[in-house]
């Protein structure tokens, strides 16, 4: 007998590129993102983001774990009600602001300046724009990895790959290693709300940074190619019904 699928932990990313946020349970709304996920970006030297007409753009126009490495060494949470962010580093804080007061965003900048040195190639800005998330796609969907998936790709190469190299929104267990690619189209429930799956996750160099040590220790790109012959792990899925979903709650396949 298979053990349940269910939801091992849920993970929102305020500011991408930053740490991600541990959440013991959300409510999602349909055709939304996780509540604030990605809702803002520092952007690394002019990227012609427009916030009055907020369009897609590559994550490489951002401070982004595929060419900043450096960023995994930072801690930061993300305060809803204040709208202030908080980094620290090895414990120690570094800086705080209210990511929508201009006080706020200036002390945040001036950090980000200071601390890529000559990764920054420019002024580096916050942005945000009202409904807007900076995800690596156009669409507004929730992120899912399988564990199992994680696991055989470690056991392959014989090291220790920790999920939250993936940046998910939702880590789960239950299903065969790999079998989440082949279920493009398909209906899941999640808790009390229902997902689409609808694109696979290209994994690119982000994948590579320790959570830990913030150095290139693994590739995890190409050690995904030698398994499947493809970079893909993990899946996008829509949200097509409203509800709430919370650590260890049920998944169920339904078509």
């Amino acid at each position: 007998m298979t053990d349940p699928t269910r939801v091992v932990s849920l993970y929102r990313y305020p500011v991408k590129g930053l740490s991600g946020e541990k959440l013991k349970s959300v409510s999602l709304r349909q055709d939304a993102t996780f509540p604030a996920d990605r809702a803002f970006a520092i952007e690394n030297g002019p990227s012609g983001f427009d916030p009055a007409a907020p369009a897609w753009q590559p994550k490489i126009k951002f401070l982004c774990l595929m060419r900043n490495a450096k960023l995994a060494a930072l801690e930061t949470t993300y305060d809803d009600a204040s709208t202030t962010l908080r980094v620290t580093k090895d414990g120690v804080p570094m800086i705080e602001g209210n990511l929508r007061t201009e006080a706020g965003r200036a002390a945040i900048e001036y950090f980000f300046q200071e601390f890529m040195g000559r990764e920054a190639r420019g002024p580096v800005k916050v942005l945000e724009a009202p409904g807007h998330s900076f995800s690596d796609v156009a669409a507004k969907v929730a992120h899912i990895v399988n564990l199992a998936t994680v696991d055989d790709l470690a056991a392959s190469i014989g090291k220790e790959i920790h999920p939250v190299r993936f940046r998910a929104n939702i880590y789960l267990t239950g299903w065969k290693p790999w079998s989440e690619l082949e279920m493009m189209g398909k209906t899941i429930r999640v808790g009390g709300t229902e997902m689409t799956i609808t694109k696979r996750v290209v994994r690119c160099a982000a994948t590579e940074v320790n959570p830990g040590s913030a150095e290139r220790d693994i590739g995890v790109p190409e050690a995904i190619r030698r398994k499947t012959g493809e970079i893909d792990l993990g899946v996008y899925a829509r949200v097509i019904s409203a509800g709430k979903i919370a650590e260890d709650g049920p998944v169920e396949i339904l078509d």
